[in-house]
């Protein structure tokens, strides 16, 4: 039996018995027969004492047990917390009313009724406290750094020495009592503005919170309002400081409800951005999703459109589109075919119809201030590829300062994927003309080609090696880089169920939403928080791909996010194969034994659960090997595995060497292996060493 379960044992017939010894010295300092029988009033001390031991029972039982918040159901604990010890006031106003409606029909010097029921009711109390008390320390904690781990321990324990001492009376002299209570106080609201919780909950969910929390508050209300009643009744004698401990101890309870009522109500306005962030994903995967239903270029145009106007809320808009026979106009909304030409010649005489171009004074503009246009902002967004220019989106709003850079990202974003889906389409439209089923294999791994990077990230910190073969025309591995701002590098690799130009387009859409994934964060607090964490990207891609994979396909992939300023990284996978590393401080090889389910598997808002985060702090001379199953399943003569063992191997005869050189003993090891078998699988194979001169540190 586990040392938690040994306590858990122990602690409640603790609690229990500390309870009925409170009861029973609340019924000896009470007038009536029971007084009498158990040999009158009994020293306050051993009131006090049995309460301190109920309460500490009640509260680290209610520590040790599973923790209340389940994955990211913020909402269902609270509806929990009300419908379980929040219904605890309920009783304890049933009680005090049978108590007030009985009064009269006992005699009234046998207060036993009264001592009863209020001892009951303070039991309840306490349990509704741990309850409440441990519920918001889920939420402080989610998701919170080691560091505010360590703290709320720290106020764990000095809040509850504290409350003990009062309980047993032991004071420090004044003014030191009121010093640390508000110490405890300012600690406590450090720590209760730790609420990273409120930013995952929709608009409805927040407003449902909202009104769980004020419940709670009102059952807490309901506790208070019945000991500051009871507090002087002559017929019960209760000691002072047992009184002080339960108005304590309720209002640092009281304390976190507030708080977390009011960092909710403060966030009702970012619901709206969050929803607005799933939208422009939505858009994003329906201009994917247009490509493998067959649709024509205009209705890809008329999607973007009609997305980029929604979007960042343009008073005015037209497209324009480019062509084999020229320039001409495509879909507006509020504004004349006079202005758009005006515009676009003012351009022209600039030579800014073919670049990104922002102005958010146009009437302080020379130039725009002659054409007495009734707007103050405009962005032009060009949709252009490495080969050609396929035309401009302009977007007009009326106020000066209209347009922010998230506008800008936004719609270079939507550009992007454009400009890629009308690409995959002319290229679909190619292989449907010719011999389909060969020419379609030939595109499709031209598409696939492009998507993978031709030039790997160069830096001072690490040496990186990349090798990727298909086992037919069109494979289903990918892997891609993007720099992320405060000296970071993002990673990913995965493995598209399936193969052929369905593979081929999902790995298409995979790229698509890895880009817009890692974009700027709106709600940010500075440069370095501005991508989400691998677990919460696998989860915002698998419900973006649950819109568009086939019900039998799925993916795997890991994100990998390297802060090599910092000499650290973090990860999650997502089904993938486990990643082999070398510690170059222990001198020894391992693999990352992660949990992790493929994209696509579960399509639901539980997916999340089931990712990860694995953190880890780097050393100089490290060695990351990443793969696709392709290395390890490939056979020899004997249909035996090359396996994940002889990968190990071959990292710890070859960790010395730099990137290129272990990633070619790995494909020489490989090819000797497999010699005169065919491939079976896709092979993808990414070596990362960390050099062993980091920039900034000492040789």
């Amino acid at each position: 039996m586990s040392f938690r379960h040994r306590l858990k044992a122990v602690l409640f017939p603790l609690s229990i018995f500390s309870w009925l010894l409170l009861l029973l010295s609340t019924l000896s300092n009470t007038q009536g027969r029971a007084a009498d029988w158990l040999g009158g009033p009994w020293p306050t001390w051993v009131t006090l004492v049995a309460q301190a031991l109920f309460a500490a029972g009640v509260f680290i039982y209610q520590r040790g047990r599973t923790e209340p918040l389940v994955g990211n159901d913020f909402v269902g604990m609270m509806r929990r917390l009300v419908l379980g010890p929040g219904m605890l006031a309920t009783v304890c106003v049933g009680l005090h009313l049978v108590e007030r409606a009985l009064q009269y029909k006992l005699p009234t010097n046998d207060r036993t009724l009264l001592a009863v029921i209020y001892t009951v009711n303070l039991g309840l109390f306490v349990v509704f406290l741990a309850n409440t008390n441990y519920s918001w320390r889920s939420l402080v904690l989610f998701r919170a750094k080691p560091r505010i781990q360590r703290e709320w321990i720290w106020f764990e324990v000095l809040l509850g020495s504290t409350l003990l001492f009062r309980l047993l009376n032991w004071v420090p002299p004044h003014p030191f009592d009121y010093l640390i209570l508000g110490f405890l106080a300012v600690f406590g609201v450090y720590l209760s503005g730790n609420q990273q919780w409120v930013a995952y909950l929709s608009r409805r969910q927040k407003w449902e919170a909202v009104l769980l929390q004020i419940a709670i508050l009102l059952s807490m209300a309901v506790f208070v309002s019945y000991f500051l009643r009871i507090e002087h009744d002559p017929n019960l004698v209760a000691p002072a400081p047992q009184q002080a401990f339960l108005l304590l101890t309720v209002f640092f309870a009281g304390f976190y409800a507030l708080m977390g009522l009011l960092v909710t109500l403060f966030n009702l306005p970012t619901a709206g951005i969050f929803e607005q962030k799933r939208e422009e994903i939505l858009s994003l995967q329906r201009l994917t999703q247009l490509i493998q239903r067959g649709q024509s270029e205009e209705e890809v145009y008329t999607m973007l459109f009609d997305s980029a106007v929604q979007t960042v809320d343009a008073d005015a808009a037209w497209i324009m589109l480019e062509d084999e026979t020229g320039t001409r106009q495509g879909q507006h909304y509020r504004v004349s075919p006079e202005q758009t030409a005006a515009v676009h010649q003012l351009l022209q005489e600039h030579n800014l119809q073919h670049i990104e171009y922002l102005n958010n004074d146009l009437k302080g503009s020379s130039g725009f201030r002659d054409l007495n246009l009734p707007y103050g902002s405009l962005i032009v967004m060009p949709l252009r590829s490495a080969k050609r220019h396929y035309g401009a989106l302009y977007m007009l709003k009326q106020a000066r300062q209209g347009f922010d850079r998230e506008n800008l990202s936004i719609l270079q974003t939507f550009a992007s994927q454009t400009v890629l889906s009308i690409e995959n389409l002319n290229l679909m439209n190619v292989s449907l003309e010719n011999q389909r089923v060969q020419e379609e294999l030939k595109i499709a791994s031209a598409v696939q080609d492009s998507l993978i990077p031709k030039n790997l990230p160069i830096d001072s910190w690490f040496d990186i090696s990349s090798f990727a073969a298909s086992a037919k025309e069109v494979g289903g591995d990918f892997y891609d880089f993007l720099h992320l701002p405060g000296r970071r590098l993002a990673i990913l690799i995965g493995d598209v169920s399936g193969k052929g130009v369905t593979a081929a387009f999902h790995v298409a859409q995979m790229k698509g939403i890895f880009h817009a994934l890692m974009q700027e964060n709106p709600l940010a607090k500075s440069e370095r928080d501005r991508f989400p964490v691998p677990s919460r990207f696998m989860a915002q891609a698998n419900h973006a791909l649950a819109r568009c994979l086939e019900k039998s396909a799925f993916i795997t992939a890991s994100l990998y996010i390297i802060d090599y300023e910092n000499g650290g990284f973090v990860f999650a996978r997502a089904g993938h194969c486990h990643t082999l590393y070398y510690h170059s401080i222990k001198e020894e090889v391992s693999y990352f034994q992660t949990a992790g389910l493929g994209l696509g598997i579960i399509r639901n808002e539980t997916y999340e659960k089931h990712i990860k985060n694995q953190f880890y702090d780097y050393n100089p001379g490290d060695v990351m090997v990443i793969y696709t199953d392709g290395i390890v399943e490939a056979r020899n003569a004997a249909q035996e595995e090359y396996g994940e063992e002889r990968l190990h191997q071959m990292l710890e005869k070859t960790y010395y060497l730099d990137a290129d050189e272990i990633k070619q003993q790995i494909l020489d090891d490989l090819a000797q292996f497999s010699f005169g078998q065919p491939m079976h699988d896709d092979q993808t194979l990414l070596v990362v060493k960390f050099k062993s001169a980091q920039p900034g540190s000492p040789n």
